[in-house]
């Protein structure tokens, strides 16, 4: 049974990675924290631990709205939302189908501005509550055959900004968390994405290196355990005024800081240094 008198949470993205740890680390400070992702039966250990499990799938709005009302019908509504689930898009802006580029928007974008619109009258009533978006280093950044990822971290970004001072008045807080390189499975969806699209053609060889560059950052050791970010979230959610921004993660403020002190041209050898 649902309890009214805790405070209640949601994650998205909770089946795996950032989510999941998020999940916990909430869980560990006392809420009531309902999980979401597509594979319910990932988050078992999760439900274990308490957690209140919804199947959704955020580029479809019927579930979103079955899990909202789902969550209204035992709870007076969320006092933390934590838009984490998301995916990474890698390939040539050639090579990827406007249909694919659409899909990455609904997950990374749309999913999450649906899921705010429905929880926030609740939100304005009690004139409290805190929104997290998890965006990404990619979010100020950009890094070779990213276009469709970069563009839905830039749009959340940008989107949050908006959403932040439009809720003020109301009490509602808004914050960014900018993750860099986490270990997580992001890695290995995007080199596999990468190289099924465009392994062979004229982007071949760009394609190439960056799924080699991309395994060779991931799951060696080099990342961030995705618990320092559920740290974050941790730390924001109990801020009577929290920060707008967080960055956290290996190479996070290093690279947001070379593009801003350095320039787009100097960055772009940065980047493209990499692919040797």
């Amino acid at each position: 049974m649902s309890d009214k008198s805790k405070r209640t949470a949601l994650v998205t993205g909770a089946s795996s990675g950032m989510g999941k740890e998020i999940a916990k680390r909430l869980i560990k400070d006392g809420f009531q924290v309902y999980v979401a992702a597509r594979s319910v039966e990932k988050m078992g250990d999760l439900t274990k631990l308490g957690a209140k499990p919804l199947r959704m799938d955020v580029s479809k709005d019927a579930e979103i709205k079955a899990a909202v009302d789902t969550i209204l019908e035992e709870v007076d509504g969320i006092d933390v939302l934590v838009n984490n689930a998301g995916f990474g898009l890698y390939g040539p802006v050639e090579d990827v189908g406007i249909d694919e580029a659409r899909y990455q928007f609904e997950v990374n974008l749309f999913g999450a501005a649906r899921l705010t619109q429905l929880l926030l009258p609740k939100m304005r009533e009690k004139r409290s509550g805190t929104i997290v978006n998890i965006t990404s280093m990619g979010g100020k950044i950009y890094t070779l055959l990213g276009a469709w990822y970069h563009a839905t971290k830039h749009a959340l970004e940008g989107w949050s900004d908006c959403l932040r001072l439009e809720l003020a008045p109301f009490g509602i807080n808004v914050v960014v968390v900018e993750p860099g390189l986490i270990e997580t499975g992001f890695g290995d969806v995007v080199a596999n994405g990468l190289l099924q699209r465009s392994g062979a053609g004229p982007y071949a060889k760009l394609t190439q290196a960056v799924a080699k560059s991309t395994r060779d950052a991931y799951g060696q050791g080099r990342g961030t355990n995705p618990s320092v970010i559920a740290d974050v979230v941790s730390t924001a959610v109990a801020a009577a005024k929290p920060r707008t921004r967080y960055v956290a993660g290996r190479y996070a403020l290093p690279m947001i800081k070379i593009r801003e002190w350095l320039g787009d041209r100097m960055f772009d050898r940065v980047i493209m240094s990499q692919m040797r």
